[in-house]
């Protein structure tokens, strides 16, 4: 067993919440330490629906607050990473059945200003018939309404606040279960064991946080030997992937006869993104799957507005994720809160643990900031909140303008492909220059796995992101995997298998 260090902050969980704290707190000046079981983001951070949004239904929940609080972030976070984060336009075609007019167009009013929007263009009211986005749609609807959100790579989002972090100092373990956290009077006494090699790792530290998601009451009474009156909701939702199936950038929003609605999102540029589901859920979180009902359920949502019929031999992948929800009783698992609560142990003076429950993506950065406020006592030298004025890593272009951005990387490197260059821009900004390290043609970026997917890359994401297993590779960092043949994955699974060999 090693020997111990002692750091101010243990981060339990390698989510958005946990790499969203680690950051901020590096930020202001204390030591860190985030431990990850499995890969960053490999639970249910990699497997939202992929939007920065104010939740536009929640307002039927009256949870006015958290979609304001979640508006403001949208432009926080726009600013901040436009590599990852960039404006879509959503359609919202109008059914009578459903929801009247004067209620969606109240919604939409709110949406529109309780959050003091900026960048994003307000919503305008669509005639189907007429306006090219009502193509795609039944001739029944006739009318729609467009509002603005926005998109994220989930996944991205993740790795770039833990890059963040680590390169503010924190360190970030992947793949290193914490098994053991035990008070020792002012301090927490924190074993580790990596999963790979089984070894196991002493640590100190003078403050826990459990960002443990799904396994937040498991971290509370396994392993600190606690209790909580907390608990956190599991509510699976469920995406099925298919091929795009209308014309231009906008996304479309329906509702179900149930009071849900469903996001049907460009995806990958020719693929399209459909769900989600709110269903509860007893299992395990890590063996979550997308199950027979929820997939004929998404079809039969978008077949109900669509001209364009789907099957299910339309489907490339669904894939499921575990909302770990504030537990509120509430009897719908769409109405459950996506609001957080943070739960401090800190009794008679020992140290603290702070346990957070709940929290939906968009709201990360603010959940942190609050987070680090609850922890202000216990060090009394911490820094200011500093992270609503900063960039993600890659993020730091000018006005925040990807396009020109974008324009003056073609000028530097002339010779690469147009699609493999936004590629490289989309994924990693700024760092782009550090990917390509001085390369002047394709043959200098090494092996070709395929289009555009090339060694170099690889090899930036296992040097740089964490990144061990071709999963990790093809399905987190990048999605090079859904664009790839079973042969040129083999291959590429050869390859890396190659250069682990060689290590």
């Amino acid at each position: 067993m090693s020997e111990p260090g002692t750091y101010d902050l243990f981060v339990i969980g390698g989510g958005i919440n946990g790499a969203g704290i680690a950051r901020d707190a590096a930020g202001r000046g204390l030591s860190v330490l985030l431990c990850e079981k499995d890969d960053l983001a490999q639970g249910t951070s990699s497997r939202s629906g992929k939007l920065i949004h104010g939740g536009l239904r929640y307002l039927e929940y009256y949870e006015f607050r958290l979609v304001r609080e979640a508006l403001i972030e949208r432009e926080v976070l726009l600013r901040s990473a436009p590599h990852i984060i960039w404006p879509m336009r959503f359609v919202l075609p109008h059914n009578p059945a459903d929801r009247p007019a004067w209620l969606v167009r109240l919604g939409l009013f709110l949406y529109d200003h309780l959050g003091g929007r900026e960048r994003l263009p307000g919503t305008r009211t669509l005639d189907l018939r007429t306006a090219p986005e009502g193509a795609p749609i039944k001739t029944s609807y006739r009318k729609a309404f467009e509002y603005s959100d926005c998109w994220v790579d989930d996944a991205r989002l993740v790795v770039l606040s833990a890059l963040d972090a680590e390169q503010r100092g924190a360190r970030v373990l992947t793949r290193t279960a914490c098994t053991s956290i035990r008070r020792r009077g002012e301090l927490w006494q924190v074993e580790m064991t990596d999963a790979g090699t089984g070894a196991r790792t002493e640590a100190r530290a003078r403050c826990v946080v459990n960002t443990a998601g799904p396994w937040v009451n498991d971290m509370i009474g396994r392993v600190a030997g606690l209790s909580s009156r907390r608990s956190v909701r599991l509510v699976k939702g469920s995406h099925i992937v298919v091929p795009k199936f209308w014309e231009g950038r906008q996304a479309y929003l329906v509702q179900n006869p149930d009071k849900r609605v469903i996001f049907i999102n460009p995806y990958q540029n020719d693929l399209a993104l459909i769900g989600t589901t709110d269903i509860p859920y007893e299992g395990r979180p890590e063996d979550v799957a997308a199950d027979a009902d929820e997939i004929v359920y998404l079809m039969r949502s978008v077949n109900r507005y669509f001209k364009q019929q789907l099957s299910e031999a339309d489907i490339i992948q669904s894939f499921s994720g575990v909302r770990p929800l504030y537990d509120d009783n509430a009897e719908n698992p769409s109405a459950v809160t996506r609001d957080y609560i943070f739960e401090l142990d800190a009794a008679n003076g020992e140290a603290p643990l702070l346990s957070v429950f709940g929290g939906k993506i968009t709201t990360f950065r603010k959940l942190s900031e609050h987070a680090l406020e609850r922890l202000k006592s216990f060090f009394p030298k911490i820094g200011p909140a500093w992270t609503a004025g900063a960039h993600l890593p890659g993020g730091d272009m000018a006005n925040a303008d990807f396009d020109q951005f974008l324009g003056e990387l073609r000028a530097c490197y002339r010779w690469l492909p147009a699609d493999l260059l936004k590629h490289y821009a989309r994924l990693y900004g700024t760092r782009t220059h550090a990917l390509i390290d001085g390369a002047t043609s394709l043959d200098e970026l090494g092996t070709g796995f395929s289009r555009l997917f090339r060694e170099r890359e690889a090899r930036f994401l296992i040097e740089t992101e964490w990144a061990r297993t071709a999963e990790d590779l093809l399905e987190r960092r990048t999605k090079h995997g859904l664009h790839m043949s079973e042969a040129e994955k083999r291959a590429f699974g050869g390859w890396l298998k190659g250069q682990q060999a060689a290590a």
